[in-house]
């Protein structure tokens, strides 16, 4: 195989070219390379040796050092107690399957089958009908057709003939309790302060 001539061979173009000649090595920083080598620890070493004293282990072991053992089976038998719950079971069933298959068809009563299905009265269909009415208006109800209103807060304040009125009021009723008052102490000789002790 020949070599390729200079005019076959990939044209570089004329700026990379100028910046590869002109390159000069010794503007490039200095790097330190350090190869890290990681040590296992201490624990990984001792599991590594524990798993291999285990399949060390499994690999020469002797089924020679097995002791013999001898399998005891035992078959326990039912006793009395057993024997006779399982006979009265035994004979209930036979009973039962021979109650069955023998069973006389003939001694059932007859039986007429009424299929109800009760429709709704006038009544109860005018009151769902209603009822879907009033759910339909509220959820088609359009809040533009309300009429706009204004809230008036009423808080009256009295007058002053009222207050006047209410002072004299107050003040007549005030007479009258003690007019009151002075009848039951001359009627029963008690003092105003034991009338007041006794909230009469």
């Amino acid at each position: 195989m020949s070599s390729p001539s200079l005019k076959d061979l990939p044209k570089v173009a004329f700026d990379l070219k100028n910046q590869l000649e002109g390159f000069n090595p010794d503007n490039m920083k200095k790097a330190d390379t350090n190869e890290k080598i990681i040590l296992p620890t201490a624990e990984d070493v001792k599991r590594e040796r524990q798993h291999n004293d285990l399949i060390h282990g499994v690999n020469n072991f002797s089924a020679d050092k097995l002791k013999r053992t001898d399998t005891l089976e035992k078959v326990i038998l039912p006793n009395a107690q057993d024997v006779a719950a399982e006979k009265s079971q035994k004979a209930f069933t036979e009973a039962l399957i021979e109650g069955v298959g023998g069973f006389d068809t003939n001694k059932l009563k007859h039986t007429e089958t009424q299929e109800k299905n009760p429709l709704p009265d006038k009544a109860v269909i005018e009151a769902e009908k209603g009822q879907q009415q009033l759910i339909a208006g509220i959820e088609n109800f359009d809040p533009a057709k309300l009429k706009p209103t204004v809230t008036e807060e009423k808080n009256p304040l009295p007058t002053k003939e009222g207050i006047v009125r209410d002072g004299h009021n107050r003040h007549s009723l005030s007479e009258c309790f003690k007019h009151n008052y002075n009848i039951i102490i001359q009627q029963t000789g008690r003092t105003w302060r034991q009338l007041k002790r006794e909230r009469i």
